[in-house]
């Protein structure tokens, strides 16, 4: 099962040497495809006074720490062209934001490093549109894609996710995964940041699993109510065991 997990936005290295110790011992516990997650901005917050991150060149300095100390492959995003020959020094997988998901000179910056691109589908995209991204990266040099459904846009701060987008995505021959936490996230919710609900997320990801997803996105925190990024819909770090072990059990029985 594949496994994108971490901190949303990077606060720290201790923050992120804390998760990625509890990460090491699920890794050796669960048979998982796993690539610890963190972002060293995150450029799409809601307001300006939002926190964003420590920035490229410190985050990146962190993750090769990370990655060095613990083992693991990594995922970053990044925002901008620029930033894709920078990330991909240190990370296994390029990520798009969804809002991104169509900037095309981002996604070609992001296939020419020749790392895995994952891609998140936009709020506002229906799945047979990603036929489009997937084409754009086709075309850039991609040979290894990961889509990822993080749900749609349901009227104002609301998110619904329509589980036949992951089969329907698989269709264009690439893994599709999950995101479990931003897809009970309530964007805006809070007036100058977004709200969530984490205790749905568990839910919504045995039932991605149950139709078929390749494994999950989900971001976690060892105290989210006091993260300083999306803290209402991490996942706290003392409970990713438990719900890696549900997930698995459905994902392992559908696959049997």
């Amino acid at each position: 099962m594949i496994l994108l997990a971490g901190p949303c936005s990077m606060e720290s290295r201790d923050v992120c040497f804390k998760v990625a110790e509890t990460m090491k011992d699920l890794v050796e516990k669960y048979p998982l495809d796993y690539y610890f997650k963190t972002s060293f901005d995150k450029a799409n917050r809601t307001s300006i006074s939002s926190y964003r991150g420590l920035g490229i060149e410190k985050g990146l300095d962190i993750l090769q720490e990370v990655k060095k100390e613990f083992n693991f492959k990594i995922v970053t995003d990044i925002h901008e062209p620029w930033q894709a020959e920078y990330a991909a020094q240190v990370a296994d997988i390029i990520q798009i934001p969804a809002f991104l998901c169509r900037q095309t000179d981002l996604l070609v910056a992001a296939a020419k490093t020749g790392k895995t691109v994952n891609v998140k589908k936009a709020q506002f995209l229906a799945p047979w549109d990603m036929k489009n991204v997937v084409c754009k990266l086709e075309e850039s040099g991609a040979h290894s894609v990961i889509l990822c459904e993080r749900g749609t846009s349901f009227g104002y701060n609301t998110f619904v996710v329509d589980m036949t987008s992951i089969p329907l995505m698989q269709k264009f021959g690439y893994p599709v995964i999950f995101d479990a936490t931003h897809s009970v996230q309530k964007p805006g919710g809070m007036g100058s940041s977004s709200d969530g609900n984490r205790e749905v997320a568990p839910y919504l990801a045995k039932a991605a699993l149950a139709v078929g997803a390749d494994g999950l996105f989900m971001e976690i925190h060892p105290d989210p109510n006091n993260a300083l990024c999306d803290g209402p819909n991490m996942i706290a770090l003392e409970d990713v065991d438990a719900f890696l072990e549900n997930a698995f059990r459905v994902y392992k029985a559908v696959r049997s």
